[in-house]
């Protein structure tokens, strides 16, 4: 009789862990898929060219860089702040280097501040939305099209947004299989020499 509660309360933990598993592990997605469909928490909108609109108001666009603490790059905009007109499409440059002496692969998330401003800034083409990969001492220029969606004005909360930063966080990941496959040719070819 003990043994048969013992076995229920194992079987009942064990289903709670997988639970409680498989719903951090869909957490991060669903979330990611809701702040890109919502604009919450300051993620950008994704459209395929810029805006019909373009209105004389202007907005100041600010650029941030940051990295996870074990990527080993250095990364940072090539310009701090840029001032466009709400609806104009505008180009921003960010710099990565890979100091080191290995190929490294690199993603990286972004948001823009204030979070009220993530609907409306919206993003057309971007670096970020592909993973990257650095070959030992590459230095790369890396490109984002964007425009302030002209709707930004009537919001009742968005409207009185005059600066939006547009911030960046690299963090390595692994190397694609190919890349991976050539580092490992490339280090037995050392290897053997």
């Amino acid at each position: 009789m003990a043994m048969d509660r013992n076995t229920k309360t194992v079987t009942r933990l064990v289903g709670v862990v997988i639970v409680m598993g498989a719903l951090a592990w869909a957490a991060v997605p669903f979330y990611d898929w809701f702040c890109r469909v919502t604009g919450f928490g300051g993620v950008p909108s994704v459209a395929q060219s810029g805006s019909e609109s373009i209105l004389e108001d202007t907005i100041t666009i600010r650029f941030d860089a940051s990295k996870d603490r074990d990527m080993p790059w250095d990364f940072k905009p090539m310009q701090r702040e840029m001032e466009l007109r709400i609806g104009e499409t505008g180009l921003a440059f960010y710099e990565a280097h890979n100091p080191t002496s290995r190929p490294v692969a690199g993603q990286a998330s972004y948001n823009v501040a204030p979070f009220e401003a993530g609907g409306f800034f919206t993003k057309i083409d971007c670096f970020c939305f592909t993973e990257q990969v650095l070959q030992p001492g590459e230095r790369v220029e890396m490109p984002v099209t964007f425009y302030v969606d002209p709707e930004i004005v009537t919001d009742r909360d968005a409207k009185f947004t005059h600066t939006i930063t547009l911030s960046y966080t690299f963090y390595e990941i692994d190397l694609p299989e190919a890349q991976a496959a050539l580092a490992r040719d490339g280090e037995t070819d050392t290897n053997t020499n």
